[in-house]
């Protein structure tokens, strides 16, 4: 395997699915992959075991805004995990691109309210929510753009805001790529997977491309929790 794009962060490839006049039957299959794929890498799982549960109660519902849905797969499994722990929990699950939303249209979730929009259209209308997460959002973002989000989701987080990204290795990528080669014909998972690992950070690139008063903890396997503990008002 080339090290080319891994020992320093690429951002100069561009993903195939963030093309707007990329193949839609592919790209709606990479969207229905994205559930396969983020239970197998993305920790969820623990991320709400360990960060979002215990902002949770039976009786007062929070309120959770997940930036950059894409398939809607994270926002479900976390009302369904909420739910069968007695918890209630309220989700909007926002995402610029009308793709995105068509997927989910005829999908829906309960708990869960999908819109097309952007966290600083939310910050113009006044919302504000408990929690704030994203996964897989902040290798697209040059650097004005991760500096918007970044200080919207202060804005918009109550409590505590999670954005779950990929760190950049050479094992993580090898893992992916063989994982995923039989997928590589029949939808983007394969292709975008592999530019996404070559577009994200590495911990100290992160912690130098964020403000203070941001935690960059790692995760196994190979992962990034860029975390922002609240400041209610």
């Amino acid at each position: 395997m080339s090290n080319i794009g891994l020992t320093r962060r690429d951002t100069a490839v561009q993903e195939f699915m963030d093309d707007p006049g990329c193949d839609p039957d592919r790209l709606e299959r990479t969207y229905r992959q994205f559930r396969t794929v983020n239970r197998l890498v993305s920790g969820w799982r623990r991320v709400y075991q360990r960060w979002i549960r215990p902002h949770l109660d039976a009786d007062r519902p929070a309120t959770l805004l997940d930036i950059g849905f894409g398939g809607g797969d994270i926002s479900r499994a976390l009302s369904g995990w909420a739910a069968r722990d007695g918890l209630a929990l309220r989700i909007t699950a926002i995402d610029p691109d009308e793709r995105a939303l068509r997927h989910v249209r005829d999908r829906p979730a309960a708990g869960v309210r999908f819109e097309q929009a952007s966290s600083a259209d939310l910050v113009a209308r006044g919302d504000r929510y408990d929690l704030v997460i994203s996964n897989h959002l902040l290798h697209h973002l040059d650097p004005a753009a991760l500096s918007a989000v970044l200080a919207d989701s202060e804005t918009l987080a109550r409590r505590l805001t999670v954005h779950n990204d990929l760190s950049r290795g050479r094992a993580g990528y090898g893992l992916y790529a063989a994982a995923t080669l039989p997928f590589a014909r029949g939808s983007f998972i394969h292709q975008d997977g592999l530019l996404s690992i070559r577009r994200s950070y590495r911990p100290p690139e992160l912690r130098a491309a964020v403000p203070p008063g941001w935690q960059v903890r790692p995760m196994f396997p190979q992962r990034l929790l860029l975390i922002h503990e609240g400041t209610p008002r």
